[in-house]
C-alpha cells in the first residue's frame, strides 16, 4: 500500500508539470500565431488544463473502470467551483465580468442538463452520448472563435526571446510534445495506484475519483488561482474555471463514453438510489449556480458566496467518506 502512495503521488507530481508544459508551450505557440487572448483564455488554457481528467478518464474507461472516468469528471467540476474558485473568492472577493461568463455558462449549463438527463432516464453513457457531448465540445470552440472575431482585436504581447530566430517557437513545440506525455504518464500511474488504494482502504472507486482524483486533478486550476490572487487578479480565475468545468463534461465524459461506454457508480449508494444521483449531481448543480449567479446578475463576487462553496465542500467530501 505504501508503494502504491508513493507511485500514485509521483504521478501526481508528473501529471501537473506535464500540465504546466503544455499550457506554457501552447499558449507560448498561440502568442506566435497573434490569436486574441480572450481565445487563447477560452480554449487553449482551459482545454490544457482540463488534459489530466481526460487522460485519466478515458484511461480508466478503456481499462473497464467507468466510475473513475464518470466520478472524476463530477468531482473535478465540483472541486474546481466549490474549492478552488471559492478560495479566491472568499480571500479577495470584487468586480468579475458577467458578460464574459455568459457563454460558457450558458453552454455549460446546457450540458449539464443533458448529462444529467442521461444520467436520470437511462443511467448508462453510450458512444452517442459521448459524440454529442464532443458535439457541444465543438461549438462552443466554434461559439468562442465567432465571439472573439467580433469583439475588438487584442494585441498579444510580444513572445519572449523573439528576435532570437525560432528557437522559442522550437521550446514552445517541445515543451507542448514532453508535456502531453508526461500527463500520459502521470495519468496512468495515478488511475492504476488509485485502484490499488482503493482496495486496500475497501473505499469505493468512485469514492476515490470524486475526491482524490478529482482534487489532484484540479491542481492547475488551483495554481492559476492561486497565481492570479497574489498578484492581485482574483477574479481572473473565475472564466478559466467555469471553461475547465464545461470541459470536464463535454471533453472529458465525452471522449470516455466515446472510446469505452460507461455507466453510473454502483457501488455506493443513498436513500436507496445511487449516490450519483441523489448526491453528485444535485451538489454539481447546486456549486455552479452559488459561483456564477452572482456575478452573472450583479457583476461582483462576495467573500459569503466563497464561504458558502467551501462550506457546501466540506460536508460534500464528508458525506462521500461516510457512504
Amino acid at each position: 500500500m505504501l508503494a502504491a502512495l508513493l507511485w500514485f503521488c509521483a504521478g501526481l507530481f508528473v501529471l501537473v508539470k506535464g500540465g504546466d508544459w503544455f499550457v506554457d508551450g501552447a499558449v507560448g505557440i498561440a502568442r506566435k500565431f497573434r490569436l486574441p487572448d480572450l481565445l487563447i483564455g477560452a480554449t487553449v488554457v482551459s482545454v490544457g488544463t482540463t488534459l489530466p481528467e481526460v487522460m485519466i478518464s478515458a484511461s480508466s474507461a478503456l481499462a473497464g473502470h467507468g466510475e473513475i472516468a464518470y466520478g472524476n469528471a463530477v468531482g473535478s467540476i465540483i472541486c474546481n467551483a466549490a474549492l478552488v474558485a471559492a478560495i479566491t473568492i472568499a480571500v479577495r472577493p470584487g468586480k468579475a465580468d458577467g458578460a464574459a461568463l455568459r457563454l460558457p455558462a450558458a453552454f455549460f449549463f446546457a450540458a449539464a442538463a443533458f448529462f444529467a438527463a442521461v444520467a436520470y432516464t437511462a443511467g448508462w453513457f453510450s458512444r452517442w452520448v459521448g459524440a454529442a457531448l464532443l458535439a457541444l465540445f465543438a461549438a462552443y470552440l466554434a461559439a468562442q472563435i465567432l465571439q472573439a472575431r467580433r469583439g475588438p482585436a487584442a494585441a498579444p504581447d510580444a513572445a519572449p526571446g523573439e528576435a532570437e530566430g525560432e528557437s522559442p517557437l522550437r521550446r514552445d513545440l517541445l515543451g507542448l510534445a514532453v508535456g502531453a506525455v508526461l500527463i500520459a504518464v502521470g495519468a496512468d500511474l495515478m488511475v492504476d495506484n488509485g485502484i490499488l488504494i482503493a482496495a486496500a482502504l475497501g473505499v469505493p472507486e468512485s469514492v476515490i475519483a470524486l475526491t482524490v482524483v478529482a482534487l489532484g486533478t484540479s491542481l492547475p486550476e488551483l495554481t492559476t488561482a492561486i497565481t492570479s490572487l497574489v498578484r492581485g487578479h482574483g477574479a481572473l480565475s473565475l472564466g478559466n474555471v467555469v471553461g475547465a468545468n464545461l470541459f470536464d463534461l463535454v471533453l472529458v465524459c465525452g471522449v470516455s463514453a466515446a472510446l469505452a461506454p460507461f455507466g453510473l457508480p454502483a457501488d455506493a449508494e443513498l436513500l436507496g438510489r445511487s449516490a450519483s444521483l441523489v448526491l453528485d449531481l444535485p451538489v454539481m448543480f447546486l456549486v455552479m449556480l452559488l459561483l456564477v449567479v452572482p456575478p452573472l446578475r450583479r457583476g461582483r463576487l462576495y467573500r459569503w458566496q466563497g464561504a458558502a462553496l467551501l462550506a457546501v465542500y466540506a460536508a460534500y467530501c464528508a458525506v462521500q467518506f461516510l457512504l
